[in-house]
């Protein structure tokens, strides 16, 4: 009997010490930035407040939809420091625009804007009214001096939807982390950050949408899917989602602001892998930009990105994909 009640005294140690070991994943939902987040992350505290209170800060700070935030000041020309976040992103979209030789950058706001995918409606697109904003938009026409967006013209108008969701993504690890969350995942409008494993005790699996044109955001078919098992973040840009079309032609809202045209090049979806969600989301804006060949080329001076690429083939009745070696070792066959 008393080897019995040892035994029993054993068993729910081991279960308290087990139970202790093993915590409850969390999923926080809702939306931001004109777009939805997920949240899922291993804690006995719920963190629902603190993920809610860096979105805010984030949305104050670079969401030019938001009339209060700091980039909405700045595009008026008003008076205003920029704060930490702010200044993360504006030098990290400087280092994209150098990488990518203009291909990437958050000047072209006005163009946005004139082909109605911005935070202001234009009408009366021509080659004339391209021309007269592509005088004033440029990369090299901004900076940043004592916490102040100094701009050669006043006209010029700053846009980090490009950048910005992936920042944001960023951010929201880095507040989980320092909470002691090991193992999250945090989705915001298909920009994604994760770390450890999923519930199941597995890499998170995250798909890639076949680029099927659907404005409604309905449908989501699965191209492929990634497996990813370190800190990672990653990135899908196309132009299947965010698009209209007019006297018979589609005009997908990624903008060169090299042409001032919507971008042509053959890439359908672009998704890129990288350490952190900002680099991957500002890459995969630019290999849109860039095109297929381009990207490739751009890529390997850049090591520390795997990309995976969809685009049509010579006839338009197929899709191809190219992709780099990282990431075919990420594929789930």
């Amino acid at each position: 009997m008393k080897n019995k009640t040892k035994y029993s005294l054993i068993a729910v140690v081991f279960f308290t010490f087990c139970a202790s070991c093993s915590k409850p994943y969390q999923v926080e939902k809702g939306g931001i930035f004109n777009t939805y987040y997920v949240v899922k992350y291993e804690s006995s505290i719920i963190l629902a407040d603190k993920i809610m209170k860096e979105l805010q800060s984030c949305d104050l700070s670079f969401n030019a939809f938001n009339p209060n935030s700091i980039i909405s000041k700045v595009n008026r020309n008003e008076t205003v420091e920029v704060d930490e976040k702010f200044s993360i992103v504006f030098n990290k979209a400087m280092e994209m625009s150098e990488k990518s030789g203009g291909a990437f950058d958050v000047t072209v706001a006005p163009l946005i804007n004139l082909w109605g995918f911005g935070f202001e409606k234009k009408d009366n697109i021509s080659q004339q009214s391209i021309d007269s904003i592509k005088t004033f938009v440029g990369y090299k026409k901004i900076r940043l001096e004592n916490n102040q967006v100094i701009k050669d013209d006043p006209r010029i108008q700053l846009n980090f939807s490009a950048i910005a969701k992936g920042y944001a993504c960023d951010v929201i690890g880095e507040m989980l982390e320092r909470e002691g969350v090991t193992n999250y995942m945090v989705d915001i409008g298909g920009e994604n950050k994760v770390k450890g494993k999923n519930h199941n005790g597995q890499c998170w699996r995250i798909g890639i949408n076949k680029p099927e044109d659907d404005i409604t955001g309905i449908i989501n078919n699965i191209d492929t899917t990634i497996l990813l098992c370190s800190k990672k973040g990653m990135a899908t840009s196309g132009n299947y989602r965010n698009y209209y079309i007019k006297d018979g032609k589609k005009y997908g809202h990624i903008i060169d602001p090299r042409t001032g045209y919507p971008s042509e090049q053959s890439i359908t979806s672009a998704t890129i892998v990288a350490s952190d969600c900002m680099t991957a989301d500002a890459y995969a804006t630019t290999f849109m930009v860039l095109g297929v060949e381009a990207s490739c080329l751009l890529a390997e001076s850049v090591p520390e990105i795997d990309y995976y690429i969809i685009y049509p083939d010579d006839y338009f009745y197929n899709y191809k994909k190219k992709y780099s070696k990282g990431l075919k070792a990420m594929l789930i066959q």
